[in-house]
């Protein structure tokens, strides 16, 4: 899986963080997208494996925003309470974009 972090004093201060993975899909086929960004807070970055899977280790608690983006799909953003020291777990499905 690869994950990063872009740098971690952009981070807001937390006294503990949360980890967070999942997998991103397509909606129409229900395969896995390789290649997508995920990205929390604007800060903290995954790109997802060949097998749609990401995590980010240090995501701060509380609630956080979220965008997952990928060629082709449109975007999806939203928002996710973490919780201090538990694992989250954000699977998504991504829809193709429509053609202009």
């Amino acid at each position: 899986m690869l994950a990063g972090c872009n740098d971690d004093s952009a981070l807001p201060p937390a006294g503990k963080y949360s980890a967070l993975s999942g997998t991103v899909i397509d909606r129409a086929t229900n395969k896995p997208l390789a290649g997508a960004l995920v990205t929390v807070d604007t800060v903290l970055t995954a790109t997802t494996d060949a097998t749609g899977k990401f995590t980010i280790a240090k995501v701060p608690s509380g609630i956080v925003d979220y965008s997952v983006q990928a060629n082709g799909y449109t975007v999806l953003t939203s928002t996710a309470n973490t919780d201090p020291g538990k694992p989250f777990e954000l699977d998504v499905s991504l829809d193709p974009s429509q053609p202009h």
